[in-house]
């Protein structure tokens, strides 16, 4: 019998009102084809649409994932545009608690 490994995403959304969605889920295509189609009219990208998938990454933990899009929801706009980007010194400074 073959094991069949899981993993959670934690994914950024950019809507079309320039603000950023982030969420957690087992099945990242299909949370995306859910976002698109509008299936929740009390979620967050439902009255956000259109918009486009930024950013992922991948856990073997669905403790980690969740742990994570926790933390990435606390951040600022700036800090999730950082992380978008891939400008780890720039995220590495707005996470300082001394900017100069």
């Amino acid at each position: 019998m073959a094991i069949v490994k899981k993993f959670i995403f934690v994914y950024i959304i950019h809507c079309s009102d320039d603000s950023y969605h982030v969420g957690v889920t087992n099945a990242l295509k299909s949370r995306y084809q859910e976002h698109e189609e509008g299936i929740n009219s009390r979620a967050y990208t439902y009255s956000r649409r259109p918009f486009k998938a930024l950013y992922w990454e991948i856990y073997e933990s669905p403790m980690e994932g969740i742990l994570r899009e926790k933390q990435i929801k606390k951040w600022t706009r700036a800090k999730k545009r950082a992380l978008r980007y891939g400008n780890y010194d720039q995220l590495k400074y707005l996470s300082s608690s001394i900017k100069t």
